[in-house]
């Protein structure tokens, strides 16, 4: 049994409730095609400047587009529209950018919140706000295919980077091929299996990586770890042809970085 939301006990509006302009500085709502918000809202806030605090923190994963009805949903929420009754997400719309942005929260050490449980959502029927478009777009971190400008640039580049390794790619899938050629912080074991599940996660930067290579290929891929985060820094086509990337192969494991 799920313990009790917040959002319980509010699907009526309540003699207490108040309708309010949409404040200017709160950015996650603006431009919405509604300029009233009913407060209390259905996550519990009292008063608009409570909910303008509390909305801020998801600018960050809007700003990665998880979803394209993201932000039609977190607003229903924090800002739901002043009609007679309240308006609640549908459950699908909630499933289906929890699917879309929970793992890209991960990326971030963020899990979904208890709070924003699907199931409390009622299913789709036509008081709800249904999803709207199922072509959701997920990204961690963008990532450009670069060409490689010098043998020493990109063997700098492998100095400054806590891993790197070549990964089998196509447009819509990773291959099975991945040599670890640095792992940093971390074990080899681990830096394999979290790189893989960065990518996967990651749509926008496979994406980005095989733009103009849909057939696939092998990449050259470095970047850092930050905490529980993997960042992409330099990626690079690979194949015997360019020079610049054969000739710093080969100087891999005898070059003497800098720092």
């Amino acid at each position: 049994m799920h313990p009790p939301t917040i959002l319980h006990g509010l699907w009526e509006a309540r003699s207490s409730s108040r309708c309010f302009a949409i404040p200017p500085n709160m950015a996650l709502c603006q431009n919405i095609g509604y300029d009233t918000m009913r407060m209390p809202n259905l996550l519990g806030h009292e008063s608009p400047a409570e909910a303008v605090q509390q909305s801020a923190s998801w600018l960050p994963l809007l700003a990665r587009e998880c979803h394209p009805d993201a932000r039609i949903f977190l607003c229903s929420l924090f800002a739901p529209i002043c009609l007679e009754r309240f308006i609640s997400p549908c459950r699908s719309l909630c499933e289906s950018v929890r699917e879309s942005c929970a793992p890209i929260m991960s990326c971030y050490g963020y899990p979904w919140p208890e709070i924003l449980r699907c199931d409390q959502y009622p299913s789709d029927h036509l008081m709800c706000i249904s999803s709207i478009t199922n072509t959701p777009q997920a990204s961690c971190q963008d990532c450009v295919l670069e060409e490689a400008s010098s043998s020493k640039d990109t063997l700098e580049a492998f100095c400054r980077s806590d891993f790197g390794e070549y990964q089998q790619a196509s447009r819509y899938s990773l291959g099975s091929k991945l040599v670890i050629l640095k792992h940093g912080p971390l074990l080899g074991g681990q830096i394999r299996s979290r790189i893989e599940l960065w990518l996967e996660r990651d749509a926008s930067c496979v994406r980005n990586i095989t733009r103009q290579h849909p057939r696939g290929g092998t990449f050259l891929v470095m970047g850092t770890v930050q905490g529980e985060r993997l960042v992409v820094t330099k990626a690079h086509l690979w194949h015997k042809r360019d020079k610049n990337l054969t000739a710093a192969a080969r100087k891999w494991k005898q070059y003497r970085c800098r720092n």
